[in-house]
This record gives C-alpha cells, sequence and structure tokens, in this order.
C-alpha cells in the first residue's frame, strides 16, 4: 500500500490543476521559503482567511511535501458542496447561487476529486467544533514523528471582521500544545514555522496578489517555564503576535 508521500507525488498532475483553479487568477508572491526545514519534522502554523486559496498558495511557496489539517466537512462529497456554496454566497451575495450554478459540470468534478482523495494525501481531518480535537493532535504527532512537514491553520477559512485582527484569528492552544508534547514524550524540539497569508480573503475569480510571508522557526524551548499550562499559554501567545506582524510586515512591501 502506497504511503501519503507516495500518494502526493501519484496525485501531483491533479493537484496542480486544484491550486491553479483555486487561485484563478491570482498571483502568490512569497518569502522566507528558506525557513522551512528541507527535511524532518516541522510544524507550520498560521492565518486562514480564504478557504481553499490558503493552502494551495502555500503549496506554491513551500516546495517540500506539506499535510495539511482540514475541516472533517471536506471528506464529504455533499458537505463539499454545501461549503462551496456558502463561500459564494458570502463573497458574491445574491449573485452567488447564479455563480454555483454557472459552474456546473466542473464544479461537480472539483467536488468527487476533493472529497475522495483528500484523505488518500494524508490530510488530518480536524472537527471545527471540538476544542480538543483529540484525534488530530495524536495525527499531528504520529507525523512529525515520522518527519513530516504538517500544517496547521488558525481560523475558519474566512475575515471576521468583528475581530481586533480580522485577518488572524485568536491562535487556539493546539499547536503549542503538540510542541510541548514532542518535546516533553519524544525528546524532539520540533521547529515552528510561522506564515502569514494575505489576499486569498479576495473572492474567487477576483485577480489580484496573494502574499505568503514565512517567518523563522521558534522552539517551546525558549518559552519555557516550568509549568505545561503556562508555557503552552506564552507560545500560542508568541505564535500568534509573530504571525500578526509576518502579516502587517507583507503588507508594507505593496
Amino acid at each position: 500500500m502506497p504511503n501519503f508521500e507516495e500518494e502526493l507525488v501519484r496525485f501531483t498532475p491533479q493537484i496542480e490543476r486544484v491550486v491553479r483553479f483555486a487561485l484563478f487568477p491570482k498571483r502568490v508572491v512569497s518569502r522566507g521559503a528558506g525557513h522551512v526545514p528541507e527535511s524532518g519534522p516541522v510544524l507550520l502554523v498560521g492565518n486562514h482567511c480564504g478557504a481553499i486559496k490558503d493552502p494551495s498558495a502555500l503549496y506554491r511557496a513551500v516546495r517540500r511535501p506539506l499535510f495539511f489539517n482540514a475541516n472533517r466537512m471536506l471528506f464529504n462529497r455533499a458537505d463539499v458542496d454545501f461549503l462551496i456554496r456558502k463561500h459564494l454566497r458570502r463573497h458574491l451575495k445574491g449573485f452567488g447561487l447564479a455563480f454555483d450554478r454557472m459552474l456546473g459540470p466542473f464544479k461537480a468534478m472539483f467536488v468527487k476529486f476533493v472529497s475522495a482523495n483528500i484523505g488518500r494525501i494524508g490530510t488530518i481531518p480536524a472537527d471545527m467544533y471540538d476544542q480538543s480535537n483529540r484525534s488530530a493532535v495524536e495525527l499531528f504527532m504520529e507525523y512529525l514523528s515520522a518527519g513530516r512537514a504538517v500544517v496547521s491553520m488558525q481560523g475558519r477559512g474566512r475575515v471576521h471582521p468583528d475581530d481586533p485582527n480580522p485577518y488572524v484569528r485568536a491562535f487556539g492552544r493546539g499547536v503549542p500544545f503538540i510542541a510541548y508534547r514532542m518535546k516533553a514524550e519524544e525528546g524532539v524540539d520540533i521547529p515552528v514555522v510561522p506564515f502569514s497569508i494575505f489576499g486569498t480573503q479576495r473572492p474567487w475569480g477576483v485577480p489580484g496578489r496573494v502574499r505568503v510571508n514565512i517567518g523563522p522557526p521558534l522552539f517551546i524551548r525558549d518559552y519555557e517555564s516550568g509549568n505545561k499550562d503556562a508555557t503552552v499559554e506564552r507560545f500560542r501567545a508568541v505564535l500568534q503576535g509573530t504571525v500578526e506582524r509576518l502579516l502587517v510586515e507583507s503588507l508594507g512591501d505593496s
């Protein structure tokens, strides 16, 4: 049975088509890709304000196999179709349903491909309404122990206008908790690489630049306080603040 890396290679042509479709007609501009280690375990964490365009943009920016966590609904065909209609209605208002019908068979093929194959390439299902996400945490640790690069995007794939920073939603404790457990249980202080993405919040079909800004790795050893909860919370706040700064930094390049 092929492993996830082999499946990623096998699905590369189809993934490329999905990425081109998701980003059409946007252009990805990235910097800091050299901060991602070329091999060994690494956990990437960043904001999530552009649905499927976000992993597509990171796929363009980072040239090593990446394993993402994703909404559990993406593993079900009917749920994927629902999420696309919901996204179009949110961004295109009254034109959303009409545009959904215009996509017709092309969208149906996209929905079928995503729901049927997202698990085959090692994507980690996450329950958006379960704060603990224990099964996802265990899979993250399993992947990291195998030397993989895994990605956790914080947020629900859209802009939150009522938040203090609408493009970077408050980070959860999952990523720092995983880093803490990897060091405490596996003896591995994994590099946690922060990144920001801006431009994916623009609707599909609207041109523009997508800016991916990747920062240097952070390590939980530098934020230990002798208490697990305090260490996890301190690292969580640092990661969120770093991603916020990376986003502001990337906006200064325009």
